[in-house]
């Protein structure tokens, strides 16, 4: 068995085509894949964004929503929004709500790298303490909703996906506690 990550290639009706080694899928040419995105709430209403750690191969430094990763190839996204709460930040999670099924994205980066992903966007509700991955994540803030709103207007302060998910957010059909905050 190889330990290899793998990410689930799709073509533009969304169906998996095949799968692809997440080292080398991302590249000025990046084919559509699977991918999602998770903000994670506290009990307080607030929201962490995270900055990428400086290794990560796409975005690195910059700021973006709680995590996002990959699903392994026939492994439920939600599954795999579990797993990478614990790989990234070293914490559990519940009450995890698929918000923006649909979501799709396509990006490049300064260096020529493109993202394009079909990215599924979750909210959920912290479950333990942070103990982050250095390789993943290199800080954090816990915001209000109002700081990530602000942030999500200006071109430069966070990640393309997250910057065009949080208007989205506003308009979608939220669970109750985070449309107690994201109002």
């Amino acid at each position: 068995m190889s330990d290899e990550e793998l990410v689930v290639l799709l073509d533009d009706a969304g169906r998996s085509v095949g799968s692809a080694a997440k080292a080398t899928v991302h590249h000025a040419h990046t084919p559509l894949h699977l991918g999602f995105s998770c903000y994670l709430f506290d009990d307080a209403g607030r929201v962490l964004l995270t900055r990428r750690a400086l290794g990560k191969k796409t975005w690195p430094g910059v700021w973006t929503n709680s995590f996002c990763g990959h699903p392994a190839p026939h492994e439920p996204t939600v599954d795999a929004v579990h797993r990478r709460a614990a790989q990234e930040l070293g914490t559990t999670l519940h009450d995890v709500h698929c918000v923006l099924p649909e979501f799709r994205y396509r990006a490049t980066a300064a260096d020529g790298t493109v993202e394009n992903e079909l990215c599924p966007v979750f909210c959920a509700l912290i479950d333990g303490p942070l103990d982050v991955a250095p390789d993943e994540v290199m800080d954090l803030a816990w915001v209000s909703w109002d700081e990530i709103r602000a942030a999500a207007a200006l071109d430069w302060a966070i990640s393309p996906w997250a910057q065009t998910q949080v208007p989205l957010l506003e308009l979608a059909e939220l669970p109750s506690w985070a449309r107690r905050w994201a109002a």
